[in-house]
């Protein structure tokens, strides 16, 4: 198991889509923040507010991309970034988790 080390995590979820995703965010020294999020069977649309780095931790979604027209699958091990100030769609049938590194401009 990859673990986390020296983080402060947030006590409060962020909970979205009357609770079939949630997330908690992860707190570095460095000032630096990822969020781990677990993902409940369904389709859900996102928006980015910064660039984002999500990693697949277990499971597996199906993305639509900004400005793609096909769904791509990416299974746990593997990741796929978003830049600043886009919206994008997941989906999956099966319980699913996340990383996702913010990128900072």
């Amino acid at each position: 198991m990859s673990m986390l080390q020296h983080v402060s995590v947030a006590k409060q979820a962020n909970v979205y889509f009357n609770g079939k995703v949630t997330s908690r965010s992860v707190l570095f020294a460095d000032g630096s923040k990822q969020t781990l999020g677990v993902v409940l069977p369904g389709e859900y649309e996102f928006s980015t507010a910064e660039g984002e780095i999500m990693q697949v931790t277990s499971g597996e979604f199906d993305v639509l991309l900004p400005g793609a027209t096909e769904w791509s699958t990416y299974a746990a091990g593997t990741q796929f970034e978003l830049a600043p100030n886009v919206s994008f769609s997941i989906r999956t049938s099966q319980i699913s988790e996340y990383c996702c590194h913010y990128i900072k401009a």
